[in-house]
């Protein structure tokens, strides 16, 4: 009998113990806010404020700049309406059992995703234009990292130290 008593006496700290370990990891983690390092950018930060620091542009050309974002979303929304609207039309062809259509929607789908990457590439060729022959060399360096500023899911890559 005393033999059975110290196994749960054991057996309660034990558990008891584990609790306190658990409460104490989940209070971190709620309680616990992560800070970015000083080098990576805030997640809301964006391409704009990327591009703006690494090309250093000046008061005018951020506003330029500014106006360009604008055309270049108000172009993007249309585009991004035209997928909507023909992803419904492709999607219901799968309750008629016919398929009718669906090459000729999903055409339209690769027509319409061509025009978004036209829309970027143009949007950075305005960029360019802004530029100052001096700044020119940051935006080449840039042009390197493009393709991350739109990759899904990815991280922006940090702007250079000075």
């Amino acid at each position: 009998m005393i033999f059975t008593m110290t196994k749960i006496k054991l057996l309660t700290i034990a558990v008891i113990g584990l609790l306190f370990i658990n409460i104490g990891i989940l209070a971190f983690l709620f309680l616990h806010k992560p800070v970015p390092p000083p080098d990576r950018p805030m997640r809301g930060e964006g391409p704009k404020n990327i591009i703006i620091e690494r090309l250093h542009f000046d008061k005018e050309q951020v506003a330029q700049y500014e106006k360009l974002i604008e055309q270049h979303q108000q172009s993007l929304r249309e585009l991004d309406g035209q997928i909507r609207m023909i992803k419904n039309q492709l999607y219901s062809t799968l309750a008629n059992n016919s398929n009718t259509g669906k090459d000729s929607l999903q055409a339209k789908l690769g027509e319409i995703q061509k025009q978004i990457e036209a829309a970027h590439y143009n949007h950075f060729n305005e960029i360019k234009k802004l530029c100052k022959p001096e700044q020119l060399e940051n935006f080449n360096a840039l042009t390197q990292d493009l393709a991350k500023f739109f990759a899904p899911g990815k991280n922006l890559p940090p702007p250079p130290r000075d």
